[in-house]
């Protein structure tokens, strides 16, 4: 008995925070800061900045010059599916074979395996939303409605951008607040003139450069983007946001940080008597050894399906159906962005004119659908995302001579526009524990049932007419409009699976991003949304997350929790 209470004493801390992702990594950042000792669990393995593999390596030293092999695909298949999974960052991704899961509709469930997570992967695009997003619901009856609004979150998003850096324009635009920019990115010639004929031809539509989480000024401990475009490497420089590079130094800082990697949460202990979660146990990757950790409070940051998965098998006979789930809507309303449908086209008048370095992001044309005319054929509305530049350079036939008078010659100007539009927010669309098929670790999978419906493919179709109209507004060449609906998973924006909301009766937490049902658990990632809106939500989830440490802090110290 004397030994168990040593090791559980040596097991305790004041906080613990599941996932080292985007969310995870502030959670930590703030509970440090606030004074707490703070175990975080990360299932992946280790990655410290500024040391990724293949940052800094030419094409010719990387194996198969960055392609993937038939292995890679083999093992990854589902990672396989996304863009953004290649031969020179393949190590930061998951083990398909290792980790499956069910598709009874297809799923593309794009997932990190290391420290950092996605914050070594995401498009680092940085906006804020607005009470056009945290109202909808509620005006149009879709979904529960949100337990905060914008005046909620305002002073979190001032307090996340200043930290991580995001340049951006102060454009104006009501349902697209601006924020606390680092100085902006500059449109290229062809885009400028874009610009130009949109605002003269479509008064309410407003192209801007890209807000994104990539420095233009040194912050502490990093340096300014580089124009690489490397990103997906991992940034040496600690030029865009990650928590590798962020968050867990700041951490670290405190001296209040334990961080165990390789560490797969299985699932949450409960007390019956307190009512109260006492910790978790996870599960090491590479010995299997099952060990459990205590704690005050919990951050549940596993991202969307990793934290359901987690609540779905933490089962007790105060929750059957799985960890804080009276509400039946663990693992519900499962969303996503859509995207792949826009239009291309060639633009003449520029032959002579060619931009310097390779800028990290594009450029975007927020909502405009559905704001102040009504559509009849959907709700809701989409961004659009693009970018003007240049072919050509290689890709010739030709040998010798006339090969090297070939690549010195860049080729045609073209502009794309791509849609990501806003996924309503179903009951039906979720996943459910799977007791069938198993990890390598033996446990539970996920099955996942999700599809995009009618009113997401009502606005595929004007995704792809929109940009086609204003590209042949503009008066380019060869316009080309395109609708090849992705899956859900692709967009890589899950949420939505353990939402906030006002009542328990029909949502997990509460407007602090705690649960109704266990007061001592938190949880801010992905999974916490209540709808999706339309722009890429990683910085409301650091806002969320910095509030929702602060509020946990305070009522750690009431001993409310």
């Amino acid at each position: 008995m004397n030994l168990n209470g040593k090791a559980k004493g040596e097991n305790t801390y004041d906080a613990i925070v599941v996932g080292s992702g985007i969310s995870g990594g502030w959670a930590a950042k703030e509970l440090c800061e606030k004074g707490l000792k703070v175990l975080m669990l990360e299932r992946g393995k280790p990655v410290e900045h500024p040391n990724y593999p293949t940052a800094n390596k030419n094409p010719w030293e990387i194996d198969y010059r960055g392609r993937l092999t038939e292995e890679d695909k083999r093992k990854s298949f589902v990672q396989a599916r996304h863009y953004s999974f290649r031969g020179d960052n393949k190590h930061f991704y998951i083990n398909d074979l290792e980790n499956p899961y069910h598709e009874t509709k297809r799923f593309d469930w794009i997932r990190g395996d290391v420290v950092g997570g996605r914050s070594l992967l995401w498009a680092r695009m940085s906006w804020r939303w607005s009470d056009l997003d945290f109202e909808a619901n509620k005006k149009d009856g879709h979904g529960v409605d949100w337990p905060i609004r914008y005046q909620d979150l305002a002073p979190w998003y001032d307090y996340v951008e200043s930290f991580i850096g995001v340049t951006g324009n102060a454009d104006g635009i009501p349902h697209l607040p601006d924020g606390k920019f680092q100085p902006p990115l500059e449109m290229n010639c062809v885009e400028k003139d874009f610009r130009s004929k949109i605002k003269e031809k479509f008064p309410d539509r407003h192209l801007i450069i890209g807000r994104s989480a990539n420095l233009t000024q040194p912050v502490k401990g990093r340096g300014q983007c580089q124009y690489r475009n490397l990103c997906h490497r991992g940034c040496p420089y600690g030029a865009y946001f990650s928590t590798n590079a962020s968050t867990l130094p700041a951490a670290f800082e405190t001296g209040n940080l334990t961080l165990r990697p390789n560490s797969l949460v299985n699932k949450i202990i409960y007390d019956n008597n307190k009512g109260r979660a006492t910790g978790v146990e996870i599960i090491d990757t590479e010995t299997k050894e099952v060990i459990e950790y205590y704690s005050k409070i919990i951050f549940l940051n596993a991202a969307t399906l990793g934290t359901t998965f987690i609540l779905l098998n933490s089962m007790s006979s105060r929750f059957p159906n799985g960890f804080g789930n009276g509400s039946d809507q663990v693992g519900r309303n499962l969303m996503d962005h859509h995207k792949g449908a826009g239009a291309n086209a060639i633009v003449e008048g520029f032959e002579g004119s060619y931009y310097s370095g390779r800028r990290p992001t594009g450029v975007y044309l927020p909502r405009f659908r559905n704001i102040s005319e009504k559509r009849n054929d959907y709700i809701r509305g989409f961004g659009l995302q693009g970018g003007a530049g240049r072919s050509g350079w290689d890709g010739s036939d030709a040998f010798g001579q006339q090969l090297k008078k070939e690549v010195q010659n860049p080729g045609s100007w073209h502009m794309g526009l791509g849609g990501f539009g806003e996924c309503l927010p179903y009951r039906e669309n979720r996943v459910t524990l799977n007791t069938e098929l198993k990890d390598k670790w033996g446990r539970p999978s996920l099955s996942a049932d999700c599809e995009f419906k009618e009113n997401e493919k009502a606005m595929q179709q004007d995704m792809a007419n929109s940009a086609a109209e204003m590209l042949d507004a503009a008066g380019y060449k060869n316009v080309k409009p395109y609708v090849n609906t992705s899956f859900p998973g692709n967009a890589n924006h899950e949420m939505g699976t353990a939402r906030m909301g006002r009542d328990p009766k029909t949502s997990v937490l509460n407007g602090y991003n705690q649960m109704h049902e266990v007061p001592n658990v938190f949880i801010t990632d992905g999974s916490a949304m209540t709808s999706s809106a339309c722009v890429n939500p990683s910085l409301t989830y650091m806002a969320l997350t910095a509030r929702a440490c602060d509020y946990a802090v305070k009522e750690l110290k009431k001993m409310n929790i």
